[in-house]
């Protein structure tokens, strides 16, 4: 078996932050382990026009500014190359193709396996996987009776294979409207909510409201519990509203069953179509920590701040509230990270 003082699981913005922070904390040089073929986390696997809602003056990682004008809304593309530079950059043991199926602690060492045969022993170990790796696909009435296509958002690419057919999209979150927007152009698009979508601009009083989050420190506010009941606004400067009413994408109260070849609403009325694209967001889901103790029935983390309560010497960094409002984005994970490392650190001093 190979020794680690620090295995990091996940090579995306989480897990690279985490490695870029680890020797400011006592872990020299921590081996990272990726499932995927390279670094990048979910990043690579959106759909082709995402377009971040943070400007790249508040993308960044710890250490390496996001390139370009820094008032711009990157693309995907432009995230994934600056995650993998990144990646190059670190004075780290990075080895992709290496999907976890393990992780137990055994006389206070955690012994980690990947699906490769690949065996590992570390003191310390953070989980940074993140909420997107598990797509959230509810259960809804019919759904094996319906014919037509349904996929969820993370399989979306693009309109092109959608042209000129009736769609609906489910949700009315940032990533369901930018799919309803584009998809409008092409096909005849409703989008299916369980209450309004609410908007919130993007650039309140000439600010972008990354800045208004940061200097009310909102942004870091310690707040977790209240944030978790606001309910989800889509951040928009006026295009994507303005594209949902340019290509009639008319927003429906959420249809209550899948038919044969089409849905029913809510008055009753029945309707043929050909595609059902579920932009129902992702499950927070740790698998290989499945019988670490670290997980409580639902599967979820026991933890607090990203610290496991039950397993000592496991950290978590990446998931939704996990410390404030930004804990998953690539703004937040920086200071996630480096309180993970520190905490940890100290159970072995």
């Amino acid at each position: 078996m190979e020794h680690a003082d620090l295995l990091v699981i996940g090579a995306g913005q989480s897990g690279l932050a985490t490695t870029a922070l680890a020797p400011r904390h006592g872990f020299a040089r921590p081996l990272v382990l990726e499932s995927a073929e390279a670094p990048g986390g979910a990043w690579p696997s959106y759909y082709d026009s995402l377009t971040l809602f943070s400007p790249a003056r508040y993308s960044s990682l710890p250490g390496m500014r996001f390139p370009g004008e820094p008032d711009r809304y990157p693309t995907r593309d432009e995230v994934v190359g600056y995650l993998r530079e990144y990646a190059r950059r670190l004075p780290a043991d990075i080895r992709t193709s290496a999907p976890i199926t393990s992780v137990t602690r055994q006389d206070g060492v955690w012994e980690v396996r990947t699906a490769g045969g690949g065996e590992f022993t570390a003191r310390a170990v953070v989980a940074a996987t993140g909420d997107y790796g598990s797509p959230y696909v509810p259960e809804l009435p019919g759904r094996v009776e319906y014919g037509g296509r349904v996929l969820h958002a993370a399989e979306y690419r693009g309109p092109e294979t959608f042209a000129g057919q009736r769609v609906v999209v489910v949700g009315g979150g940032n990533s369901a409207i930018q799919i309803a927007a584009e998809l409008g152009a092409l096909a005849q698009v409703s989008l299916a909510v369980r209450r309004p979508v609410g908007w919130m601009p993007q650039r309140p009083l000439g600010r972008d409201l990354h800045w208004w989050l940061k200097h009310t420190r909102l942004d870091v506010a310690p707040i977790r519990r209240l944030l978790e009941k606001v309910p989800v606004s889509v951040i928009d400067d006026g295009r994507y509203r303005g594209a949902l009413q340019e290509h009639g994408v008319e927003e429906r109260a959420m249809f209550t069953r899948f038919t044969a070849d089409g849905v029913v609403w809510g008055d009753g009325t029945k309707e043929t179509l050909d595609a059902v694209v579920l932009a129902t967001g992702y499950r927070r889901a740790f698998p290989y920590l499945t019988g670490s103790g670290a997980l409580d029935g639902d599967g979820l983390p026991l933890h607090r701040g990203g610290i496991a309560t039950t397993a000592p010497g496991l950290g978590f960094v990446g998931m939704e509230f996990q410390r404030s409002f930004s804990s998953k984005t690539l703004r937040g994970v920086g200071r996630d990270a480096a309180h993970v490392l520190a905490r940890l650190r100290r159970q072995y001093a």
